[in-house]
């Protein structure tokens, strides 16, 4: 029998809103957000339980979201996302962001 190659999954770092604290999720989805183009959509989260060391940042993040289904992050509060995994499919968004257009801070001319 044939082992299948891990599954692809993104790790999440984001500043939390609540305490400003860095948190950091495993899931295996990464996806545009339905509130808007300055959100991201992160669910289907991984939480690894085979460990006989109890870690009580993962347990506290378990508790925290067993009953989420999905969490919408402002693009300002990620840090970064990582893809983990040998088949690696990349961030695919259905709304393109790349038409967004930031002007430099002396873009505006004084009189």
């Amino acid at each position: 029998m044939e082992k299948k190659p891990p599954k692809t999954h993104f790790i999440v770092s984001y500043r939390d809103p609540q305490d400003g604290k860095v948190v950091e999720l495993t899931a295996n989805r990464v996806e545009d957000s339905t509130l808007g183009i300055s959100f991201v959509a992160v669910s289907d989260f991984v939480f690894e339980s085979r460990s006989l060391v109890v870690d009580p940042v993962a347990e506290d993040l378990k508790r925290r979201f067993e009953d989420v289904k999905t969490l919408h992050l402002s693009l300002y509060s990620i840090q970064s996302i990582l893809e983990v995994g040998l088949r690696n499919r990349g961030l695919k968004f259905k709304q393109t962001k790349s038409n967004l257009v930031i002007l430099p801070g002396n873009a505006v001319q004084k009189p």
